[in-house]
């Protein structure tokens, strides 16, 4: 299950469709997300559709952690949003996955 890098993110503002295709989820899942967990999308465009900043894309991928991958209820991912242990979000072996993954791609860009 991907979980987004927001690191490799580049651009200042992602449009609702672009972080369900990263997270590979459907775009009302983000809305009942942002309903759930009291999300505030902090701009929209012209037509009232919803442009996340980095900031938003990192409380929405703390959230798809914990629902989707460590499978927690949302009572149970409410609570662990709202305590400061990041161990709870992320497991540590996931991170440093994630950190291995990146360091192998930047790698085979310098051999290419």
């Amino acid at each position: 299950m991907p979980v987004i890098d927001t690191q490799q993110l580049t651009k200042l503002y992602y449009s609702i469709g672009e972080v369900s295709d990263l997270l590979d989820v459907n775009a009302s899942l983000l809305r009942f997300w942002e309903k759930e967990f009291d999300l505030k999308v902090s701009k929209r465009n012209k037509k009232g559709n919803r442009l996340y900043a980095v900031k938003e894309i990192e409380e929405i991928n703390k959230i798809y952690a914990l629902v989707k991958v460590k499978l927690y209820t949302l009572d149970g991912a409410k609570k662990a949003m709202k305590s400061k242990d990041p161990s709870q979000i992320y497991d540590s072996k996931q991170v440093v996955i994630s950190k291995l993954e990146r360091i192998k791609i930047a790698l085979e860009k310098l051999k290419s």
